[in-house]
């Protein structure tokens, strides 16, 4: 028999310092004094970001309401009252500006209108209208990096004599070769030849996408200005794609070699460099500042970068809350279904993104595998993963079809829309075997609504991509009307939080205890006098603990339960205690 009368915490910091003897004044103060304002914040008095749990929206593949076989605006406000009625408190969408869609909207090429496929003038702004409506907030996507070499900016560019020469980053070359050995983030080579200017245009990603100058201040000017014309209409925050990309070394000297052939967090490029000079470059942290400066004009909004590499490079566009609100951290898309590493995970988050800081729980999005692939398309085993994520300290992040374990579609490269397997050459049966996605068209099916034909994402006879064969069984309203589907774990918890500030706000430790099994994640969540204790079984084997402290009441079960005396866990099991 185990038991969880004493148990340890896991502290980032150990030392009894002037700091913690402040903090220990500020928790025993309520017991005297009945409460302190510091720390018994209410709802109002938090930002909303704080704990907002975001859905994403991937337009192209949300809802089609013409008939077209694409995802457009009005298709989207059609399923907003699902998107509610899940619990979601906030939805971010892929971007749906003008564009030549050879990125599928990340190639922009008028920041302030909507691309005719997806609505019409107008439709933007009613659909941030509809989402207010409903008590949620918007997020746009916004690709600052870079826009479409079809932008008429980047025409006018084009032309050494004109007054946006400089808008983008250009360079002449070394003779006939490019202007250093720069390859991009996703490791090809990131310079691109304009024989109309006789010079080199950089790209972090694809050749058709061109690098903004940022050091450019008419540049700045530009984009700050669009940023507030979305913020006047209404926009609550935006996501920031590739950010950490904005700024290069101003001297551009060449990346020194290095021994990484695949790609990983801190060096996404892989091929035998280090992203040295064009990747997290110092500078950044400045533009972030700068950004934050621009939403502070406004009340309560929000800034979230897409940023990767190492914590402690990445934690820099922070700048101890003066820089980004927060940023996307990626350690969970390659999750090891183990108590062992969920506990890590916790640990690292806490260690480098204490309060007042915010961490980032996602596991999929419109770029990477769906989580549910990583453990069989096994709903009980994803249940737990949601059970995690949703009970953790920080902003959860949900990918479209996520909460009813819609997985990728195996889609042949020769099928393949998606630019990305055009650079990035590889056999198929090499692209079936990778952790990563380089079609990313795998993951972008359109959305499984019901097991009417195309899934009733659509009327039309063909859509932008095919839709997943398993619509007929794995779908949206076949998980509504199951209560014990994967669906339901989500609303369940989702309503749970909104409901109990402790798992909005609440302090998050990991319960260190040796009567705890190898294969039980234990974390306690507390604020202004609550506590709750989330227990997972990762194993095969049951689990029983003894229950001798406080916390009886069951928030919320997967297969546990508790009893006086104990807290059984079956295989692949959950429960949440007050």
């Amino acid at each position: 028999m185990m038991t969880l009368n004493t148990y340890k915490y896991f502290y980032p910091y150990k030392a009894f310092t002037l700091r913690a003897l402040l903090r220990l004044i500020l928790f025993a103060f309520p017991v005297f004094t009945g409460g302190n304002p510091l720390l018994a914040q209410t709802n109002e008095s938090l930002p909303w970001w704080k704990s907002a749990s975001i859905y994403q929206v991937y337009p192209r593949s949300f809802m089609d309401s013409d008939n077209d076989g694409i995802g457009d605006i009005d298709g989207i406000i059609s399923k907003l009252d699902y998107i509610k009625n899940l619990g979601f408190e906030a939805i971010w969408f892929s971007p749906f500006f003008k564009s030549p869609q050879q990125d599928i909207g990340y190639d922009i090429s008028d920041y302030k209108k909507v691309d005719p496929e997806y609505g019409k003038e107008g439709d933007l702004e009613r659909l941030i209208d509809e989402v207010h409506k409903r008590d949620m907030k918007v997020i746009f996507d916004l690709v600052l990096n870079h826009t479409s070499i079809e932008h008429p900016w980047f025409q006018e560019s084009l032309d050494s004599t004109s007054q946006k020469a400089d808008w983008y980053v250009w360079q002449k070359g070394k003779g006939k070769k490019a202007p250093n050995n720069w390859k991009n983030i996703i490791g090809i080579k990131g310079w691109q030849y304009a024989e109309e200017k006789d010079q080199w245009y950089y790209t972090s990603f694809l050749p058709f996408q061109a690098d903004l100058n940022w050091r450019n201040p008419e540049v700045v000017e530009a984009m700050f200005n669009m940023v507030r014309y979305w913020l006047d209409r209404g926009v609550d925050g935006f996501r920031l794609d590739i950010f950490n990309v904005i700024l290069e070394d101003a001297e551009f000297r060449d990346n020194p070699k290095g021994l990484n052939p695949l790609p990983r967090p801190e060096n996404p490029a892989g091929g035998f460099q280090n992203l040295e000079h064009n990747l997290n470059h110092p500078e950044n942290y400045q533009v972030a500042k700068e950004l934050r400066k621009v939403l502070d004009e406004y009340e309560d909004r929000f800034l979230i970068g897409e940023v990767m590499g190492e914590h402690q490079k990445i934690k820099g566009f922070l700048s101890q809350g003066k820089g980004l609100h927060s940023i996307f951290l990626f350690d969970l898309i390659y999750f090891d279904f183990s108590a062992k590493f969920f506990k890590e995970i916790i640990k690292e988050f806490e260690n480098h993104y204490p309060e007042p800081l915010v961490p980032v729980y996602v596991f999929s999005n419109h770029d990477v595998r769906r989580s549910i692939g990583r453990v069989d398309n096994d709903h009980e085993k994803a249940k737990l993963l949601a059970l995690f994520q949703l009970t953790a300290r920080g902003i959860p992040v949900v990918y479209q079809g996520e909460e009813f374990g819609s997985s990728d579609l195996r889609i042949h490269k020769k099928e393949a829309l998606d630019p990305l397997v055009d650079y990035i050459n590889l056999p198929q049966f090499v692209l079936d075997r990778l952790p990563f996605l380089i079609n990313r068209d795998e993951c972008r099916t359109p959305m499984q609504w019901s097991s009417d034909p195309q899934g009733g994402f659509t009327e039309a006879d063909t859509t932008w991509l095919p839709v997943n064969p398993e619509y007929k069984t794995v779908n949206a309203s076949r998980a509504v009307y199951n209560k014990n589907s994967l669906l339901h774990t989500y609303r369940d918890l989702l309503h749970l939080r909104a409901e109990n500030e402790v798992l909005k706000y609440g302090s998050a430790r990991i319960l260190e205890d040796s009567a705890i099994p190898k294969n039980v994640y234990g974390l306690e969540r507390e604020y202004n006098g609550q506590k709750v204790w989330v227990l997972i079984n990762f194993g095969k084997k049951t689990q029983t603990l003894e229950n001798q402290g406080e916390l009886k009441r069951v928030l919320f079960a997967h297969k546990g339960s508790v009893n006086d005396q104990n807290i059984v866990l079956p295989p692949f099991s959950g429960i949440i205690l007050k």
